[in-house]
């Protein structure tokens, strides 16, 4: 799933393509929508709120989109060859004079009222990159549950909204805490780092392609992906598991030597489920 920073790219693209623009074309591939008709009027802006995409339309619309795992915005100058993936997997066509945005595989897509924004958006917590961030009010909501582990506290976007699978594993390294360790147990001074901390990686790499937590040219992430390879601090292999509530987990990495806190078993069953979806190069 997109973290908070690839979501701020797409909106920004989006945003530079069709704001200000009239629509001469707006193909709403969902049975819900698909026969809406939203030509002649003009994109106001289009907005990020965390992981999800606000396209505001003239007339109080809100053009909704999440990408979760698989979905994607594309922009291509009006003439020019589409690619994203087949025909059949465009979700959504909004074309003005000069560009054409062209939306594939988007799991979510709905048309709603600008005023009623609130009834998709309205529980996330503080967004790492927007006007509402508010640090303290994030720490709040992550100590609220003292018994959660960190890494599940940090993926739910009502604490506060932008962390993904990569951040959680690279924060978890920064802060030296594997993220199983709950989140009452952690030190009261790295608890009150890590808001400020999180904010500071998104906000470096919110205009990268290429997402960098290290600092370094190369590696450009501390264990995220790196299963088996080593710690960039201490040479030690890096571990993977499977970490989640049992409704959806997600390969997690760590460094046994630098990261302390409980983790699972070399060869335990999550260990050995993660090994089998571990991505071949981070990013």
């Amino acid at each position: 799933m997109p973290e908070g920073d690839t979501v701020w790219r797409t909106a920004k693209r989006l945003h530079g393509a069709l704001a200000g623009q009239v629509l001469v074309r707006a193909d709403l591939r969902v049975p819900k929508f698909a026969t809406v008709d939203l030509t002649g009027r003009a994109v106001l802006d289009v907005t990020p709120r965390g992981k999800h995409l606000m396209t505001r339309i003239e007339g109080g619309l809100t053009l909704h989109s999440h990408l979760r795992m698989d979905g994607a915005w594309k922009v291509f100058a009006n003439g020019e060859r589409w690619s994203g993936g087949p025909a059949h997997q465009i979700r959504a066509i909004l074309e003005n004079p000069d560009r054409t945005a062209v939306g594939y595989r988007l799991p979510v897509l709905e048309l709603l009222r600008t005023a009623e924004e609130d009834t998709v958006v309205g529980h996330l917590g503080p967004d790492l990159l927007g006007p509402d961030w508010d640090q303290d009010r994030a720490l709040g909501n992550l100590l609220a549950d003292p018994g959660r582990p960190l890494g599940e506290a940090l993926l739910d976007q009502r604490n506060l909204a932008g962390i993904g699978n990569v951040y959680k594993s690279e924060l978890c390294f920064l802060l030296g805490v594997t993220p199983w360790l709950t989140v009452g147990a952690l030190p009261a001074d790295r608890a009150a780092l890590l808001p400020p901390l999180a904010k500071k990686l998104l906000e470096a790499n919110r205009d990268r392609v290429v997402r960098n937590t290290t600092g370094l040219r190369a590696p450009d992430v501390f264990v995220y992906g790196r299963a088996s390879r080593p710690c960039l601090r201490c040479r030690t292999r890096v571990r993977v598991a499977d970490q989640g509530d049992g409704s959806r987990e997600r390969p997690t990495y760590w460094c046994p030597v630098c990261q302390s806190g409980p983790a699972p078993e070399p060869g335990s069953p999550a260990a050995r489920r993660a090994r089998g979806r571990t991505p071949g190069r981070p990013r």
